[in-house]
């Protein structure tokens, strides 16, 4: 399909979303969201899937109404797998990757996890690795084990809803999950070990259609009958795949949101250190991409405290001459500069104020300039997501890197990849604000600024 309408569900870690997309550009007809709020449980944190539910049916019944929607694919944040019973029901609610109760038998799981070299995925706290997330609920559950009879990733449980089918995806799957051999393209022994082999639905290719919606979907939502279902992706996979079908490597992308993931094509070969939250994501087409990352937005939304000002070139200057400045982490579980703790150095600006946005855009700058570096990142850089319209950021990411930094006009990447998965042929090459490195004065103090950020944190590890 070239042109139509895609409804593309696109669940986020802070919120529920569903986009309609025109494939004849790319641009999103409507958006409607809701908070992706965790239940605390019984039994343990978990996500609102029947609320989700609910709002995804509602939306695309007003998008069909509205504009008429000729097939829906789905995106979703990585660490998290649905337990399917013999009916397609949830064996258990879908266990909130941020909850630390894997970490009670963190001992156990690692003496049966594979290593880096095999998964290109780093041990993570709570339950980040979806195999730490397993091996507790078997555990914590043992009526669990007799009650499932599929697993299946997140973005295909919502397949699954649709149109009955089970599956898994390949980028789901590379996400961190223990499971998966991305040099190999196949499950890592890890399915074996945690006794899981014949449960895992079977891997496909995110493109692939998985069938039509159910008939009782389409009276509820009054689609057509024969609408089909594409399998789905990986949110940061999503985000990547517009590029990938429409730049010329060598590039990096850095996809923003409440995770900030930077993604390298055809980079240098690096050596990826999983100490520094580095990984290996696995692309649409199934390919490893050398991948690192930390958790931008939520560190951004933790040190600003609400809105503010845009900065000015003077307060941005300010912040520059009097090194106020920010050292990580505010998040300590993930990034580059796992397990410190953040710092303001200098006179901390109030919350609220231009200043203190400007401190905080070039403390995520540097942060990301950290995780591209690790990757081995090369050529034209492009940002999607919320950061992609901060000046600041974007202009001291391209003086930190020497590259041209493109920032993106959509206003959620992951759904336009998503949407393309609906899509033939090579699309556009995605269009955006350029921003180059700056090699005036400014560009002068971004570079003493980045050499003063981390001389401290040299000085601060050492001592």
């Amino acid at each position: 399909m070239t042109t139509g309408h895609v409804a593309v569900i696109d669940i986020g870690k802070t919120n529920a979303k569903l986009a309609l997309v025109d494939l004849a550009d790319l641009s999103e007809i409507s958006v409607t969201t809701r908070p992706n709020v965790v239940l605390p449980g019984p039994p343990y944190p978990h996500f609102d899937t029947e609320g989700h539910w609910a709002f995804l049916l509602d939306g695309l019944a007003a998008f069909h109404a509205q504009h008429g929607v000729d097939a829906i694919s789905i995106t979703t944040h990585g660490a998290a797998v649905a337990l399917l019973d013999e009916d397609g029901r949830l064996a258990a609610p879908i266990l909130d990757y941020e909850f630390a109760g894997p970490d009670e038998m963190a001992e156990d799981y690692d003496r049966i996890r594979p290593g880096f070299a095999q998964t290109g995925s780093p041990r993570l706290a709570g339950g980040l690795n979806v195999g730490a997330q397993l091996h507790w609920q078997f555990a914590r559950d043992p009526g669990l084990r007799e009650r499932v009879t599929t697993i299946v990733t997140y973005p295909q449980y919502w397949a699954a809803r649709l149109t009955g089918v089970h599956a898994t995806d390949v980028t789901s799957l590379g996400c961190h999950t223990d499971l998966w051999n991305p040099h190999e393209g196949r499950f890592s022994p890890l399915v074996g070990r945690l006794g899981l082999t014949g449960l895992m639905a079977p891997p496909r290719q995110p493109g692939e259609t998985l069938g039509s919606i159910l008939p009782r979907i389409a009276a509820q939502t009054g689609l057509r009958q024969n609408t089909p279902v594409v399998c789905g992706i990986h949110d940061s996979n999503a985000s990547l795949l517009p590029y990938i079908l429409g730049q010329d490597a060598p590039f990096s992308v850095v996809s923003t949101g409440t995770w900030v993931i930077a993604m390298a094509v055809g980079g240098d070969a690096v050596a990826l250190d999983p100490d520094k939250d580095t990984l290996i994501n696995v692309s649409a087409r199934g390919q490893p991409v050398p991948s690192a990352r930390f958790m931008g937005g939520r560190e951004h939304d933790l040190a600003m405290g609400g809105p503010y000002p845009a900065p000015t070139a003077r307060d941005l200057g300010a912040v520059l001459k009097e090194q106020t400045m920010l050292l990580p982490a505010l998040v300590a579980g993930t990034g580059p500069f796992r397990g410190q703790s953040a710092e303001w150095i200098g006179s901390e600006p109030p919350p609220g104020s231009a200043r203190r946005g400007a401190a905080v855009a070039l403390y995520l700058a540097l942060v990301t300039a950290e995780c591209l570096e690790a990757i081995g990142h090369k050529g034209g850089l492009l940002v999607e997501g919320p950061f992609a319209a901060n000046a600041v950021f974007l202009r001291m990411l391209a003086c930190l890197t020497g590259s041209a930094v493109t920032g993106s006009t959509g206003m959620t990447g992951t759904s336009q990849g998503a949407a393309l998965l609906c899509a033939t042929g090579r699309p556009r090459p995605v269009t955006g604000n350029s921003v180059h490195p700056d090699n005036g004065e400014t560009g002068a103090l971004m570079g003493t600024y980045q050499r003063r950020w981390r001389e401290l944190i040299r000085l601060r590890q050492q001592g």
